[in-house]
């Protein structure tokens, strides 16, 4: 619940700044209606600046890795058992 209050404090942060913009005549009409377009051109860049950082600082996971190993070796082993072919080791 904390958080929905928070995004939505900050949604009516940023649109009462939008209309004080569109009241008062400090930056030109035609800028000020484009404002909502650029957040949410900024916001999409941004996100995919994130997922994109995401992506090159990906984790491995040696201790992960080395039991699936174990996993497929299991499978292998069980599926062998039954006789299905698995292929070559």
């Amino acid at each position: 619940m904390k958080q929905i209050i928070k995004i939505l404090s900050i949604f009516i942060a940023i649109a009462a700044f939008w209309i004080s913009l569109l009241e008062t005549s400090v930056v030109p009409r035609s800028y000020t209606w484009m404002l909502p377009i650029y957040l949410i051109m900024s916001l999409g860049c941004y996100g995919l600046l994130m997922v994109g950082v995401g992506l090159m600082r990906f984790p491995t996971c040696p201790i992960e890795a080395g039991l699936l190993q174990k996993d497929v070796a299991e499978a292998r082993d069980f599926l062998k058992q039954r006789g299905v072919d698995v292929g070559s080791d």
